[in-house]
């Protein structure tokens, strides 16, 4: 394991998984493991400052464009970029655009921080994503490819075994708990080259199988309030982040969204 950085300044760019979405705290609003990182990235230093420039429902052209520039400009210490997913879970997908995209990304970011972090990122089983997985596969080999070009690290959190696990991911299946946010924030940590806290990958508690109405009253629901409304967005193009601002769209010191 390489020396962890003196990282005073961090900045998280990307769609719905670096927003936060479903770690939700009590007001309602998203936490996630980019502000999880943050703050024990502040412990380390009373001079810390943060930014979250992720937006849900990003697609790569969106993030090159709003994110991107925005983030090169700041000059922080570490930076983030998880994208691309949403592109490849269209039905219509341009994987050379994306890998354009993407690579154009890197090269804007990788000299303007010291630490460029790029993932992997997690997929649960399942007939949705299965349909997509060797458009996701492609993604993330062009993502080791361009971590090696340009020397950005990657969290693998697509091979994490316990990120297979259902109870990690929320009812619309397609974000993850409070827990899987704070999984990935230690995987990030780990990568940086800090002391781990905990077995990130570790296996949870053994489950008890609910019964078999019980999983398809579960699985109806979850076609009503959450795959449905997901593939009419795909279809028409529309997305859940349409309109909405990042939410620390500022480089500044740390503190919760909801602390006084």
């Amino acid at each position: 394991m390489h020396s962890a950085p003196d990282l005073r300044s961090f900045v998280a760019l990307g769609d719905s998984f670096t927003e936060g979405m479903s770690d939700v705290l009590p007001d309602g609003t998203y936490r996630g493991w980019a502000d999880l990182l943050a703050a024990r990235l502040a412990a380390r230093d009373a001079g810390f400052t943060y930014a979250n420039l992720a937006v849900r429902g990003k697609l790569m052209r969106q993030i090159l464009r709003d994110q991107v520039p925005v983030a090169a400009a700041m000059g922080a210490d570490l930076v983030t970029l998880v994208g691309g997913l949403n592109d490849v879970l269209r039905p219509r997908c341009d994987m050379d655009e994306i890998r354009g995209l993407l690579r154009e990304s890197v090269e804007r970011l990788a000299p303007a921080c010291r630490r460029l972090v790029l993932m992997r990122s997690p997929g649960r089983a399942g007939p949705v994503l299965e349909r997509y997985r060797g458009r996701m596969e492609r993604l993330f080999a062009f993502l080791d490819e361009l971590a090696e070009r340009h020397g950005a690290l990657v969290v693998d959190l697509y091979g994490a075994r316990s990120l297979a696990d259902p109870r990690l991911w929320a009812d619309d299946r397609l974000h993850l708990t409070g827990e899987g946010h704070r999984r990935v924030a230690e995987a990030v940590w780990q990568r940086l080259g800090y002391a781990p806290g905990f077995d990130w990958d570790g296996p949870l508690p053994r489950a008890v199988r609910g019964t078999w109405s019980a999983r398809r009253t579960a699985d109806v629901r979850f076609a009503r309030e959450h795959l449905l409304p997901w593939i009419g967005r795909r279809l028409t193009g529309r997305s859940t982040g349409d309109g909405r601002l990042p939410k620390r769209p500022e480089l500044a010191p740390w503190a919760p969204l909801d602390s006084p």
